[in-house]
């Protein structure tokens, strides 16, 4: 026996025989959400497509008008829906945001659809949650491709205006094949010819005998010991002499000298100033990572712009003389952990903790430092970076995670070792459990799988960690 489909036309919506109920279970299987109304948009019964806790209390929409369960910026896009729907019996999708009963937005596609000649509406919705999350993880994504493209040129920027006014000599060598990559001005000068022409050369080049024999043991330090210390050379076609000193470091996988060259008659006083770092910060005041120098106590003598703006103080007065500690890492704790690896290695690499202002504002840093403790003024020297921006795109419940076990971390010494351990598997288990109900969808079942436990042993481990709101009536089912 041949059954007939009555189609959807311009001016008449149907489903055949079926009833209102009836259809808009069928087309919640197309969607996630079906809405029988009646021809005053208000909603009389309600269907879902898989499990219900995505919707937890959409059921308490039934009796109240549609436009009632939307935000108010969403409430114009309704009254056009319902509109369209009772003008031509279909009306074009939109995307509306949906208040659920705790309060969260949820934002769904709309289709609304006539039904017989009775007046009756069904609106078909689709879950964009998962569409928004991708979009919004574009979004961060692009931005911070943006904020990392022009930071990157405003160093460039700033590094070939130093490279050029550089009142010393520099030339950056191909270690491998020791031919000039680049030169600045002052390189110019002191071999007769302009930077471009510099450029290709293989050096060393232009001193006599005994200065191309030195430079030459020079570069074979620096590429060995990756620093090379002064040596007098006389470069012609002036015939002036020069303090010359070499740094090997790397870049895009390729290893490369800087070699610079001081005038003779500067004094060797002057050179090494330009070497202080007091010279270095001055030399990076516009740089976008904080850089600050302390004494070996950690007192502050100078900081950048930058350094600055993550401790929320207007000048450099006002920091001149604090503790390091005070803005940076647990106070009294993180200060003896760099100086003890300083000691150790020389230097501290990427050295993750927090940051504090001066107004309350925390952040997550990295922080570096190098130290010169036998020089003229011991100091330390740190530079600290920013990554709040980073950490942003990591799991909201991992960074959670971490700053819990962060807190329960300072109750070392006033609670026993017991009592912080069990605190710690309840804090784990309480995340795990509510990262395996995100993924699921708050599907209890599913949560269970994932979990590799019973579902009778995850309700009761929700009910002891109160994931289940007291009197909800959600209980185990029984096996």
């Amino acid at each position: 026996m041949a059954s007939s489909v009555t189609p959807l036309s311009a001016t008449d919506a149907g489903f055949g025989d079926l009833d209102a109920k009836t259809a808009a279970s069928l087309l919640a299987v197309a969607g996630d959400i079906a809405l029988v109304m009646d021809s005053a948009g208000v909603i009389r019964d309600v269907a879902l497509s898989g499990a219900e806790s995505q919707f937890d209390g959409a059921t308490q929409w039934i009796g109240r008008p549609w436009i009632e369960t939307v935000t108010p910026d969403s409430r114009a896009k309704i009254d056009t829906l319902l509109k369209e729907a009772l003008s031509s019996g279909v009306s074009k999708r939109r995307q509306v945001n949906n208040l659920l009963i705790d309060g969260i937005d949820v934002p769904m596609s709309y289709t609304a659809l006539r039904m017989g000649r009775d007046g009756g509406l069904i609106a078909v919705g689709r879950d964009m949650r998962h569409v928004s999350a991708l979009q919004q993880r574009l979004v961060e994504a692009q931005q911070a491709m943006e904020r990392d493209y022009w930071r990157l040129r405003h160093v460039e920027t700033r590094y070939r205006l130093l490279f050029q006014i550089a009142s010393d000599a520099i030339l950056v060598i191909d270690a491998t094949t020791l031919k000039v990559l680049d030169a600045n001005s002052a390189a110019g000068q002191v071999w007769g010819d302009t930077p471009d022409r510099l450029i290709g050369r293989t050096f060393p080049f232009g001193a006599d005998a005994a200065g191309t024999h030195l430079l030459e043991e020079l570069t074979a330090t620096a590429r060995s010991a990756g620093r090379a210390g002064d040596v007098l050379v006389t470069i012609a076609p002036g015939g002036r002499s020069y303090h010359a000193s070499a740094s090997c470091f790397r870049q895009e996988s390729a290893t490369l000298l800087l070699v610079r060259l001081a005038a003779a008659d500067v004094g060797p006083s002057v050179s090494a100033a330009a070497d202080s770092p007091l010279r270095v910060i001055d030399l990076i005041e516009r740089s976008p990572d904080g850089f600050v120098v302390t004494d070996l106590e950690g007192r502050v003598l100078t900081a950048n712009r930058a350094f600055l703006d993550i401790t929320e103080l207007a000048s450099e007065e006002q920091l001149r003389g604090t503790l390091f500690s005070t803005y940076i890492g647990r106070p009294g704790a993180d200060f003896p952990v760099f100086t003890t690896m300083l000691k150790k290695n020389g230097a501290v690499r990427l050295m993750a903790t927090s940051a504090r202002g001066s107004h309350g504002h925390q952040s997550e840093v990295e922080v570096s430092a190098v130290w010169a403790p036998e020089s003229e003024e011991p100091c330390i020297g740190f530079t600290v970076r920013d990554i709040g921006r980073r950490l942003a795109a990591t799991p909201q419940g991992a960074r959670d995670l971490t700053r819990a076990v962060e807190e329960l971390t300072t109750l070392v010494g006033r609670v026993s070792l017991r009592d912080l351990v069990r605190d710690t598997v309840d804090l784990v288990e309480r995340h795990f459990i509510e990262a395996a109900l995100e993924l699921t969808n708050d599907n209890r079942t599913s949560a269970a799988e994932v979990l590799g436990v019973s579902r009778q042993s995850l309700y009761v481990k929700l009910r002891r960690h109160r994931l289940v709101a007291p009197g909800s009536g959600e209980e185990p089912p029984v096996s």
